[in-house]
């Protein structure tokens, strides 16, 4: 067995086939946390017909994709702000608030630390506990949030716990910062898997707090993490103006602006992806109750978080036998407060899922 502290990621492709021997192209990646059904069927009928865009500069305000998104996601454009993917719109926010000091909900993805620790910040974990079903605690929370605290950083819903909270418990969150002078960012990657997308998103908050910030991409939702656009949805026009200060030009290319209006717009792909992935959550958890070997934790997303329950087998034994099938798993023994007990994945389409139960099962079960 390979030794498993490479700790792969779904984007890992590359390293897994040089480990295991194994096209690339042969692994169903259950890691990476992306919508099953590919790209949206617009975009790939439409895209090619634009191609004599990149001929010209995009509009260096991108305003007709703002408006795009403020309609998909009912907001106003000028509280808009797009990048390069949501991890530039995550480091340009850390880059302009610099906090000496942060406090993140967690496990949790651990970009937010790093780009921290970029500029000199200091990063604290609020801890999701597991007896809890990692459920933010909002008293709990109350307490570790100290007037010495400048940044709060949450991920709703939360990978890899799946695990989100509502608008009233954020509006709740939002309040006892706004006393503290705690700035919040929401992390929405998400969201938009949730059952419960409207009562779960805080653009609404947008329009009477300016003390939060909600970052989105299409790297997950749309499966387009090579098109690289993220957004931002803050209802401080001044600190998206001095965001938008630091930003590159035309770090959206011109191609990336298009595919975006036309993905946002195509209404049949996302009621399709919202149907499937509720669907094989709901039957996958039931498939996951018989399973006495394991313990699962509600999911809220698109992907579930697994606790081993079976002696003497590890996340590693299970990213091994799902691999040596083509099937990569997450390992989540790299997650703060997460040891080697747990892994995470993502719900692909029905064969796929129960081949992928097949082999989780056998194996914990030899």
């Amino acid at each position: 067995m390979l030794e498993h502290k490479e700790h792969f990621h779904g984007s890992d492709l590359e390293k897994i086939e040089a480990a295991y021997g194994i096209k690339k192209e042969d692994i169903i990646s259950f890691s990476a946390n992306v919508n099953p059904l590919g790209i949206s069927g617009k975009l790939r009928e439409e895209l090619s017909s634009h191609i004599d865009a990149i001929t010209t500069y995009p509009d260096r305000e991108y305003t007709s994709l703002r408006k795009c998104i403020a309609g998909y996601a009912h907001t106003d454009y000028r509280n808009i702000l797009t990048g390069n993917g949501s991890t530039e719109l995550i480091s340009l926010v850390i880059q302009i608030l610099k906090p000496s000091k942060a406090l993140i909900a967690g496990p949790t993805y651990s970009e937010y630390e790093h780009e921290i620790s970029l500029y000199n910040g200091r990063s604290h974990y609020f801890r999701l506990q597991e007896y809890d079903d990692f459920n933010l605690n909002i008293d709990a929370l109350d307490k570790a949030l100290a007037s010495d605290i400048d940044l709060f950083v949450l991920c709703n819903p939360n990978n890899p716990t799946s695990s989100q909270i509502g608008r009233d418990t954020m509006r709740k969150i939002l309040d006892i910062c706004k006393e503290r002078g705690i700035f919040v960012m929401v992390d929405e990657t998400y969201v938009e898997f949730s059952k419960d997308y409207e009562n779960i998103t805080s653009i609404p908050l947008t329009e009477y707090y300016n003390n939060i910030i909600i970052l989105r991409g299409i790297s997950k939702f749309f499966a387009a993490p090579g098109l690289r656009l993220g957004y931002a949805i803050c209802g401080s026009r001044h600190l998206l103006k001095e965001i938008d200060s630091r930003k590159n030009p035309w770090t959206i290319n011109s191609l990336a602006a298009i595919a975006g209006e036309i993905m946002f717009n195509d209404t049949e792909y996302i009621k399709k992806t919202r149907e499937l992935v509720s669907s094989e959550r709901n039957r996958i958890c039931q498939v996951l109750e018989k399973i006495p070997e394991v313990k699962f934790y509600h999911p809220n997303a698109n992907f579930i978080l697994l606790r081993i329950l079976k002696d003497g087998i590890t996340s590693g034994d299970l990213f091994d036998a799902a691999i040596k099938k083509g099937l990569m798993i997450r390992d989540c023994s790299t997650f703060p407060f997460l040891d080697n007990k747990f892994i995470r994945f993502c719900f692909m389409n029905p064969e796929e899922n129960d081949a992928l139960l097949k082999v989780l099962t056998e194996t914990l079960r030899k």
